[in-house]
């Protein structure tokens, strides 16, 4: 149901009454002009907003703490009002007989003391009696015209909103969210062509390989193809995905995001694994990850649990070049089971996170499902950093996943919808952009290292190479060496 009530007018009944949303619970036009479908849909529900509408334009109605039944007696409420709107600005009536605010009528909808009916007799009408335990004009609230072109019943439910974003990111502005076509958004062409321009800072690396891991139905696959989405402007499906309890994904897989239908691929490579599962034996086995992150794994490797890749295996890459290796890796977690993740599985991500730091590989965490987890962003995805309950989720991540906050990165991929969204698409390409930062501080990294074993071999005093050091990284460095940098700013 969509709501008839502008966001503005719900703003200005919610700033009555706290930091609060409203949710649409009956619409007469949906559920029916009758007082038995609006007491279906609205008994024992509380508090709420009721708003009746009609053909003279007022848009007026009641609130009340207290919950509808069916009882026929009156019941007490000190906190009901009564209110109307003069363009946007709220007319609030407070109840002024506190035991007489609301009666519980079967065949009406909401009654507001003996002042204001709205599915008066169960037909589409308003009953208006001014002074009876509320104040206020008929001309003022409702124009004399008793006649409802519609009634909607909102529950007052609290809202994790923020005050203020916590986290910046620059949306589109409204002119141009308002345009029918995403393409000719500035924001998220100005993202896109940073992607595309993007080079990494290693002259004989052409696209930064990311390695995408995470538990089964977290949205690895999906995530690609949402990206792939925004570059073909509408949503596709290349990868396999959906719901399952085991992996959907059973190859290791290479995409190439392309930009546009016919055009040239980007400079990243998103690789996707076989899912994460709790018990041993199932899902990604920890030996095949070590062959991935080191460039061993062909692209198209069936995957088998039981027995990890083998060096003589068909496609086995003997001699992974640092095109060939794995540069940022990001675990896709479903924010809608952080809180039940199973000890087995917290487990796993630990150990690989531990693997993954002692081959000096920098690590993101892609946070999916925000919609369906909060319903803040469901209702807008700009709300996403004004959510408390996003950035406590987030936080939770962090602690449990041993990542810091300024890791993790909440998106929303598509899964439902046909056409790419563009504030969706700003989460996705904003996601890529960080990934591609993050190559670069490993590209810095071995640049790093390479210049301080290239100065202790130049100086005699200097200690031999440690164990700790990485025998092949003289030899990426040298045969890869560094050029010019060109990424996102």
């Amino acid at each position: 149901m969509n709501a008839k009530l502008t966001k503005s007018r719900q703003r200005a009944i919610c700033s009555e009454l706290g930091r609060v949303r409203l949710q649409l619970l009956y619409k007469a036009s949906v559920h029916g002009f009758t007082g038995a479908a609006f007491h279906q849909q609205c008994d024992h529900r509380s508090p709420t907003v009721s708003v009746g509408y009609n053909n003279s334009g007022f848009v007026f109605g009641g609130y009340t703490k207290q919950p509808f039944n069916q009882s026929g007696g009156f019941v007490n409420d000190d906190k009901a009002f009564l209110f109307t709107f003069t363009g946007e600005q709220l007319l609030k009536y407070p109840v002024t007989g506190p035991g007489n605010a609301v009666k519980m009528i079967g065949n009406s909808g909401p009654y507001f003391g003996e002042a204001l009916v709205l599915v008066h007799g169960s037909k589409p009408v308003a009953y208006s009696s001014p002074g009876n335990y509320y104040n206020f004009t008929a001309a003022e609230m409702h124009g004399n015209d008793l006649n409802l072109t519609e009634c909607e019943v909102y529950q007052v439910e609290e809202s994790s909103e923020l005050e203020r974003p916590w986290r910046t990111i620059v949306w589109e502005s409204d002119c141009c969210k308002s345009s029918p076509s995403p393409r000719l958004c500035r924001k998220r062409a100005g993202l896109i062509e940073s992607i595309k321009s993007y080079k990494p800072t290693v002259s004989s690396v052409t696209q930064a390989r990311v390695l995408l891991i995470g538990p089964v139905g977290a949205g690895k696959s999906s995530f690609f193809n949402s990206v792939n989405s925004v570059f073909r402007g509408h949503v596709t499906s290349q990868a396999i995905s959906g719901s399952s309890s085991t992996s959907l994904t059973t190859q290791f897989r290479s995409y190439s995001v392309k930009a546009g239908r016919e055009g040239k691929p980007l400079p990243i490579i998103l690789c996707d694994t076989m899912g994460l599962e709790e018990s041993k034996g199932a899902g990604l086995d920890i030996d095949d990850l070590n062959s991935i992150l080191k460039g061993h794994l062909p692209d198209c490797y069936q995957f088998n649990p039981s027995a990890p890749l083998h060096p003589e295996a068909h496609g086995y890459h003997k001699s992974p070049r640092l095109k060939d290796k794995i540069h940022c890796v990001v675990y896709v977690i479903d924010s809608c089971k952080i809180s039940i993740m199973p000890t087995g599985l917290e487990e796993k991500l630990d150990a690989i996170r531990r693997k993954v730091n002692l081959m000096g590989i920098p690590q993101l965490v892609l946070l999916t499902k925000v919609d369906e987890a909060c319903p803040l962003v469901k209702e807008d995805v700009r709300n996403i950093y004004k959510s408390g309950y996003i950035k406590e989720m987030m936080q939770e991540v962090s602690s449990r996943l041993g990542v810091p906050l300024s890791c993790i990165i909440p998106v929303k991929n598509y899964s439902e919808e046909l056409e790419v969204d563009t504030d969706c698409d700003i989460l996705l390409l904003s996601a890529i952009i960080q990934m591609l930062r993050f190559v670069d501080n490993y590209f810095d990294e071995l640049s790093d290292r390479m210049s301080n074993m290239q100065t202790k071999e130049a100086c005699p005093a200097s200690r031999p190479m440690t164990a700790g050091t990485d025998p092949n990284l003289l030899t990426w460095m040298m045969s890869d060496g560094a050029s010019g940098r060109t990424g996102p700013q």
